[in-house]
């Protein structure tokens, strides 16, 4: 497996009155050309894991690890410019709600082409006949119609496929998706999903799948890192996810409602001290 993204004891820290507070806590893993799915509960440390790796967590913020490697170059010995050139173009990050992430007053077809035009140097109408052609790969129907269009006329769904689109225009070999489905319906997250998985085997890239959802991380990567109070707690290959080990997996499980399974009462999440005291398990590989 070509390693893409090495990540050695990634710490993210954060100064509060209280002192400092470590939202992620020696996190190491390796990424190849696979969908890695991370997954935990709001507060694990899976957002700021995916921030972290794009250098996008600003003061008063730390990022401090061994080194953060994208084929073999540490990202943290790079200067501001040069990460600017990494975003994007070499590692794109779907963020969670389009709604926050499209510019309200610019149409979505300037955005796309601002997108493609940042990292290439091509006409605007190269630019723009790639924008349709992006927009058809993510199922959009009538592409010119919505190039034209701002991001209030769209829907939910219709929002977080732009923005794959507007992320992966650049032809990045790694996709951060921060829980691209969360805010979708079943039937329009089946589609995004299938989206995301055809492009990611067509171009060999990485996709780091960021989410709560067991299940569909179950069913839709090949490998998962289970994160809780910043750490790493256990590692294990996604179809293999219902046989975990981990007392905080199988919390997250048995938690879950099953229709082959029915229960009068969910079973509640017992936690231990000792998991977010216990040395972060390696996902490296």
């Amino acid at each position: 497996m070509d390693k893409l993204l090495d990540i050695e004891n990634l710490w993210v820290k954060f100064p509060t009155r209280q002192g400092v507070f470590d939202a992620v806590r020696g996190v190491s893993f390796t990424l190849g050309r696979e969908r890695l799915g991370i997954v935990g509960e709001s507060g694990s440390g899976k957002s700021m894991t995916g921030r972290a790796i794009l250098r996008l967590i600003r003061p008063p913020g730390i990022v401090d690890a061994d080194h953060i490697s994208l084929e073999g170059v540490d990202l943290l010995k790079k200067s501001e410019k040069e990460m600017r050139a990494v975003r994007g173009q070499r590692i794109s990050m779907v963020m969670q709600d389009p709604k926050f992430s499209l510019n309200p007053v610019m149409t979505i077809g300037n955005q796309i082409i601002e997108a493609y035009r940042l990292h290439s140097k091509t006409s605007k109408s190269a630019a723009y006949a790639k924008s349709l052609e992006m927009l058809e790969a993510v199922s959009i129907r009538d592409p010119e119609r919505v190039m034209r269009a701002y991001p209030h006329e769209m829907s939910g769904g219709m929002g977080q496929r732009i923005m794959i689109a507007m992320m992966l225009i650049p032809n990045p070999e790694i996709l951060i998706a921060d829980e691209p489905t969360s805010a979708l319906d079943v039937s329009v997250q089946r589609q995004v999903l299938d989206i995301m998985d055809k492009l990611v085997k067509e171009r060999g890239m990485g996709l780091i799948f960021i989410s709560h959802d067991l299940n569909l991380v179950a069913d839709f990567c090949d490998r998962v890192l289970i994160m809780y109070a910043g750490r790493i707690v256990e590692v294990c290959r996604a179809d293999k996810l219902h046989e975990a080990k981990h007392p905080y997996t199988q919390g997250l499980l048995n938690s879950l409602p099953r229709l082959d399974a029915p229960k009068d009462r969910l079973d509640v999440l017992k936690r231990d001290p000792v998991w977010s005291e216990a040395p972060s398990v390696s996902g490296r590989t």
